[in-house]
């Protein structure tokens, strides 16, 4: 249909990732309670791996636990110490391989959509925890604030279709 009416289509998704407002870190910031404090990898607004803290102290453990609670998805926990959570660092979708910048950074806990066999060697050997908390679950909150955005500005409707996926 978009090509029978000369209509160009072009869909890449990481500026909405790094937007500092309505991109997908900070507003999974925003649904975690986090407190934003830079990034690991460039100036907000451009770099992937933010980092901050956690509104309230809290283990590996405690922090799966929010997680689940918040993004009404279990997370895999990869458990590198059982340190208080200070420093925690996220990206959301497929970045595990960005959890040695976490650690570098100084991050007790590394928070991404997806995991790969190698994550769990990797968060074990540097002492980091790694979240496994979905793809899906963890790339929703910036594209529906953009509509809602879009909404405001221009006077468009917009809906956000919630199909759940388990990745």
């Amino acid at each position: 249909t978009l090509l029978s009416h000369d209509i160009n289509l072009l869909a890449y998704h990481l500026p909405l990732d790094a937007h500092a407002e309505l991109g997908n870190n900070a507003r999974l910031a925003a649904e975690l309670d986090f407190r934003v404090e830079g990034c690991a990898d460039g100036e907000l607004g451009e770099g992937l791996v933010w980092l901050g803290a956690p509104a309230a102290s809290m283990n590996s453990v405690a922090l799966g636990h929010h997680l689940a609670q918040r993004l009404q998805r279990e997370p895999l926990l990869v458990s590198g110490h059982d340190r208080e959570i200070r420093r925690v660092a996220w990206c959301t979708g497929g970045a595990q391989d960005m959890i040695s910048l976490a650690y570098e950074a100084g991050a007790e806990a590394f928070i991404s959509g997806e995991i790969s066999e190698r994550t769990t060697h990797i968060a074990r050997e540097m002492g980091i925890s790694y979240f496994a908390a979905g793809h899906h679950a963890t790339e929703r909150y910036g594209v529906q604030a953009l509509g809602e955005w879009l909404a405001a500005e221009f006077g468009i409707e917009h809906r956000f279709v919630d199909i759940d996926n388990p990745a």
